[in-house]
């Protein structure tokens, strides 16, 4: 049976604007090293954010002085984010229609295994000024072990064979990340049109709370697409074993990026 790619999941990936305040309310943002490394990084201030979402990382980028325009699939989060003043144009990055424009970095954020990556980076070598950068990057979380297992056995007692179960929900750092990297680069040489893709990371930690958990657990794309009672099921599991833990656990991020420059005078085609 052939394999589906995260990027062939549509109903997933159009699925976060179900409650797009909740989300960009509970999602956790980037480490501040990271965006400035990139826009250090890059010729210009002029940012493509690919993926867009509520605008979380675009707006780190346009808080570090970038100009960014956002391109988003979900017509429900790119309202959000133009309500926030984000400008965002609704269509998938493959199909979207630049109109001759040109920017110094391309950055997708916790959404570029939503594209197709020998397409997307296709598509990110045509909009791209000579010595522009594409950096796409994770954030890949991992609780500590105690409350890993016990979220294991959650999904596996309530969503056995579910994409939650199968990582979609909490997973090792740079579980399903590392894949998602490796097609990333894989499609950045494929394509053409850049040097040689580069790896970052950046590491940090936070500890969430009972509430502050089961708060974000409504918008992991495993559980987007859930009826409501599945939904309440996993809450109420997930509940019982962060109260189990104290009422509140550890959590370790590594943020994982994906980079390179585009070549100068190299076109690349469709």
């Amino acid at each position: 049976m052939p394999t589906i790619e995260p990027h062939q999941h549509r109903q997933v990936a159009e699925s976060f604007g179900v409650d797009a305040e909740r989300y960009d309310r509970t999602r956790p943002t980037y480490p501040e090293a990271m965006v400035d490394r990139i826009v250090a990084a890059s010729p210009g201030p002029d940012v493509l954010d690919v993926g867009a979402g509520t605008g979380i990382a675009a707006r780190q980028f346009a808080a570090a002085g970038c100009r960014v325009l956002g391109v988003e699939p979900d017509a429900r989060m790119a309202a959000f984010a133009r309500r926030a003043g984000l400008p965002v144009e609704v269509s998938t990055f493959e199909a979207w229609d630049p109109a001759g424009r040109r920017f110094d970095a391309v950055v997708a954020g916790q959404a570029w295994h939503w594209v197709d990556p020998l397409a997307g980076a296709a598509a990110a070598a045509r909009v791209l000024r000579p010595g522009g950068r594409l950096a796409v990057f994770w954030n890949a979380f991992q609780a500590q072990p105690e409350a890993a297992e016990a979220f294991a056995a959650v999904y596996r007692r309530v969503l056995p064979g579910s994409l939650a179960a199968a990582g979609f929900g909490p997973a090792p750092a740079g579980g399903p990340y590392a894949a998602m990297c490796a097609a990333a680069a894989d499609g950045v040489r494929a394509a053409g049109g850049f040097g040689e893709p580069e790896q970052w990371r950046f590491d940090w930690d936070v500890t969430y709370t009972r509430d502050q958990w089961l708060d974000q657990l409504p918008t992991f794309g495993g559980h987007t697409t859930l009826e409501p009672e599945q939904l309440e099921r996993v809450l109420e599991g997930f509940g019982a074993a962060v109260d189990a833990l104290g009422g509140s656990f550890a959590a370790h991020y590594s943020t994982v990026v994906v980079t390179a420059a585009a070549r100068s005078g190299t076109t690349t085609g469709g």
